[in-house]
């Protein structure tokens, strides 16, 4: 038998704050060749701010429970009895789910992972995982425990997915006084941390007011748009808002966040960021953007919140051609890398933490360029 242990989650709310400074000064030590200017730095809740959450569930003997492998050794098994760091929805599903599911052999019986994706509005889906096929037996039991638990059940296996209800969440942020209406979809990518999201929302809309002041009305550029996450919550600070992403599912849920929060000033475009500077040129053309004049447009700003490898060298050289520059980055190596090319032309006007990932190395970070008044 493999060994196993409680999992005790490395949560200290008391030490919350050191933890913070901790990162708040590897960050600028990292970016000092670049002199930006002071940090602004944005704490995350202590506890309870991780909205979406996966584990292992282990089955012992007529038992099961959630686990967690100890990091590159899987031989270690911790038993995972509350997990603070997630959402009071989550850790209230995670034992519900579990005594629910402990004397029913058809909803236990391999069943292997369990994800949770929940809202800060109070919405929740819960996506269960097999080694077995799913059958008519499996989805009555599930629909049973869908309505004892009270929120949507998606179940998977290898080349099956039973949606019982719905695989999608839906989620209202608060953003300097506004509601913003969001579709969430089972395995789409979303914010984790719905708080952080917020604050993040709000700096970039507050650096969006500079940006006008000063170059007047003018559309915002953005790349990776994923389901319309900032260009929903920019909308309304540019004259239009033009939004490429590639992920087909993000750019579905984005056209109903559109439609959600009644927006006429915001279009999405299923197209990579080459593909659009490919149409912005007129190299190519794309039925995707064919009822979009591209002439029509003073892009003047570009929004940007890449994935962890950052923008490649072209897409750094596309970004490069805009006059202002929102950066959101959850990899501080990438962005100082792209920082080494975009600061030729552009100066770092604003500089921030996001502590999207409270008790880890990882950090967010947001930057604002203008460009260089004399290059």
């Amino acid at each position: 038998m493999q060994q196993r242990e409680i999992y005790q989650h490395q949560v200290s709310p008391q030490s919350y704050q050191t933890l913070l400074d901790e990162k708040a000064e590897r960050l600028r030590q990292q970016f000092a060749d670049y002199q930006p200017p002071a940090l602004q730095v944005h704490p995350s809740k202590p506890q309870n701010f991780r909205l979406r959450a996966e584990f292992r569930l282990w089955h012992e003997a007529d038992r099961c429970f959630f686990a967690m492998f100890e990091p590159g050794d899987k031989s270690k098994v911790y038993e995972v009895q509350d997990f603070p760091i997630a959402s009071v929805l989550i850790n209230n599903l995670m034992q519900r789910l579990l005594n629910s599911i402990q004397d029913n052999e058809l909803l236990r019986r391999k069943l292997f992972q369990v994800e949770f994706l929940t809202t800060m509005s109070g919405d929740a889906l819960i996506t269960l995982i097999y080694h077995k096929r799913l059958e008519e037996e499996w989805q009555q039991e599930a629909i049973k425990l869908q309505a004892e638990l009270g929120f949507p059940i998606v179940g998977r296996s290898k080349k099956q997915k039973l949606i019982l209800e719905r695989d999608w969440v839906n989620e209202t942020l608060n953003v300097d006084g506004n509601q913003y209406h969001y579709r969430q979809i089972e395995g789409g990518f979303t914010q984790p941390n719905g708080d952080m999201n917020q604050q993040m929302l709000s700096w970039a809309r507050a650096a969006a007011d500079q940006i006008t002041a000063r170059t007047g009305d003018s559309d915002l550029l953005e790349l990776y748009c994923g389901n319309g996450n900032f260009s929903v919550a920019m909308a309304e600070k540019f004259r239009r808002v033009l939004a490429t992403e590639i992920s087909k599912t993000s750019v579905n849920a984005a056209q109903i966040n559109i439609a959600d929060n009644q927006l006429d000033n915001l279009i999405i475009a299923r197209l990579s960021s080459e593909e659009f500077v490919q149409a912005l040129r007129g190299e190519r053309t794309f039925t995707r953007l064919q009822d979009v004049d591209l002439t029509t447009y003073d892009f003047r700003t570009v929004l940007v919140d890449p994935p962890r490898a950052g923008l490649d060298d072209e897409s750094v050289r596309q970004v490069q051609a805009y006059d202002n520059i929102i950066y959101i980055s959850c990899n501080p190596d990438t962005l100082h890398a792209n920082l080494a090319v975009l600061t030729e032309t552009h100066d770092i006007e604003q500089f921030a933490l996001f502590d999207q990932f409270p008790y880890t190395h990882h950090i967010e970070t947001g930057v604002v360029l203008s460009r260089k008044t004399s290059v």
